[in-house]
């Protein structure tokens, strides 16, 4: 293994490596190949550049914790063990956290005692790795727990390794940009971002990898290279390719609240939350905190379906329609665009570039959604055929803005029947009188001044048809409004309450499957 690091070297000049896995191996009677082990120390093998070893989950041979001891932590030239539970920060400034072993949340025998070479961690050793606040790079021999939700990427089903909540709460804590493991199979999930605390503007990201064996007889990538800037900026919004965070950090767990957890909310359909007096009133939700941030710990990556670079689409929870309301869609196809930005309104993002892109890709989203509905309907019975209502509410005194895209019967738009429900609500509510107009081609619509309502009806072959409440303090909107018209023109006032709506997880991950194939050639965020 040296001789081809070795070779690597010579020819990329790398600053360090790093061993993650079981450095020595061992024969089938459990004891150390004595020959390699004493060439090692010896100085007969060559180890090319400063290379970092890990405890696995194996006790190291006698001889190697000996010359450990001894040489506080240098085994031979340029070899150098991590520990049990250490942080090491290498001559580039590159800080470096590792915790060796499985974890054991108790000790089998009161008199077994921990040492340095035991390849076992606990609760304690979790806790004095946290004080290292932050790291760039953590190794750990086992994998954080769940930290394959929300992944697409391949993994071997029967080789999955022992996980760990303990492991996944110092990923979480510490948010180092590399976090790597060992497995039978190679694995590389997507990067995942951490959740931003109150004060901070950048997102923290982390690349999770899990090395397969050197040697495998399945040919799986044993080695990884990669470039670590400890000084460089991290990035001030979500970059293309990054998911949430899979890691439920379990300090931030619910323990003492409503039978409801926040997180069942996480997709709802407006923010409907319970009314609170004057008095009880609480402040804005943080991002951490708000229903439609990604960087919500508590956030239901499994809704998730595409995320662009400045906006994200997710199914809706508790949806309006079920997978039998349109038979030439097979699922509810009732979604919501999401800005990543966490902002009350499009027009109140500070940064203009931000605000601009924001809001095309919201349209361009809206349209890809368009375009898979005509096509899963073309070749549908006339009465079949769909065309879609997208709504927003826009106040400044909100919380985060988005927009809801539903399906509707192509005839109810083309008869007028869906501008007319939401002129009769209106007036049934006595609500001031919608505006409408028609959209121009390619036009995003110039940005409405003040609070509104928003409704964007379309249907295949005619221009989108705009309808704006101006929303102000004469009256009280409801912020159902919009899912009330519509159920009560599809005949579903059953299902006008999203909680009446609400489905398993099961079924939620089946719809959210069945529309992702569809959407596959209609979504842009795949493109390279």
């Amino acid at each position: 293994m040296f001789g081809k690091l070795g070779a690597l070297h010579a020819k990329n000049n790398f600053s360090f490596a790093l061993i993650v896995g079981k450095l020595f191996s061992s024969s089938t009677d459990g004891t150390s190949k004595d020959d390699q082990v004493d060439k090692l120390l010896n100085g007969q093998i060559h180890v090319p550049l400063p290379t970092y070893f890990a405890l696995g989950k194996r006790m190291l041979p006698d001889k190697v914790a000996e010359k450990l001891t001894s040489d506080s932590g240098e085994l031979c030239s340029n070899l150098f063990f991590l520990g049990r539970r250490t942080t090491t920060k290498t001559s580039e400034g590159v800080k470096i956290v590792a915790l060796g072993g499985t974890f054991q949340s108790e000790l089998l025998e009161e008199k077994t005692s921990l040492n340095e070479y035991s390849p076992i961690n606990t609760e304690p050793d979790v806790k004095v790795l946290k004080g290292a606040n932050n790291a760039d790079i953590v190794i750990t021999a086992e994998w954080p727990i769940d930290i394959r939700t929300g992944s697409q990427a391949a993994f071997s089903e029967d080789e999955v390794p022992s996980a760990q909540q303990s492991v996944a709460d110092l990923c979480s804590f510490l948010k180092p940009r590399y976090h790597f493991s060992t497995s039978n199979s190679f694995f590389e999930r997507e990067p995942f971002f951490h959740a931003r605390g109150e004060d901070e503007t950048e997102y923290k990201v982390t690349r999770f990898i899990s090395l397969a064996p050197y040697g495998n007889p399945s040919k799986q990538k044993w080695i990884y290279a990669f470039s670590l800037d400890p000084k460089a900026d991290l990035p001030t919004t979500i970059p293309a390719g990054v998911t949430a965070s899979p890691l439920n950090f379990n300090s931030k767990k619910r323990k003492a609240l409503d039978p409801e957890p926040r997180s069942y909310s996480r997709f709802e359909n407006g923010n409907s939350q319970p009314r609170r007096g004057k008095k009880s009133r609480q402040p804005p939700p943080t991002p951490q905190q708000c229903f439609f941030c990604l960087s919500n710990p508590n956030i239901a990556t499994h809704l998730i379906s595409s995320i662009g670079e400045s906006a994200y689409l997710t199914t809706a929870k508790g949806p309006l329609t079920n997978s039998d309301t349109f038979p030439a869609l097979g699922f509810p196809g009732h979604m919501l665009i999401i800005p990543l930005e966490h902002s009350p309104t499009i027009g109140l993002i500070r940064d203009e570039q931000s605000r601009q892109a924001t809001a095309s890709e919201m349209h361009r989203y809206r349209q890809a959604l368009q375009s898979m509905v005509a096509a899963r309907s073309k070749e549908a019975p006339e009465k079949q055929k769909m065309g879609a209502v997208t709504w927003e509410i826009s106040r400044a005194g909100g919380i985060h803005v988005h927009w809801q895209f539903l399906p509707v019967v192509r005839d109810m738009v083309t008869r007028g029947l869906v501008e007319a429900a939401f002129k009769v609500e209106a007036e049934n509510e006595t609500y001031p009188a919608f505006q409408t107009t028609t959209a121009k081609d390619n036009d995003q619509e110039a940005e409405i001044e003040g609070d509104y309502f928003k409704a964007t009806i379309w249907a295949d072959g005619q221009k989108d048809k705009v309808m704006v409440l101006h929303l102000d303090s004469s009256f009280r909107f409801d912020l159902q409004f919009g899912r009330r018209v519509l159920a009560k023109l599809l005949g579903l006032e059953n299902r006008m309450d999203w909680r009446d709506s609400a489905q398993t997880e099961v079924e939620e991950t089946a719809d959210v499957e069945s529309f992702k194939a569809a959407f596959k050639d209609f979504d842009f965020s795949l493109e390279e």
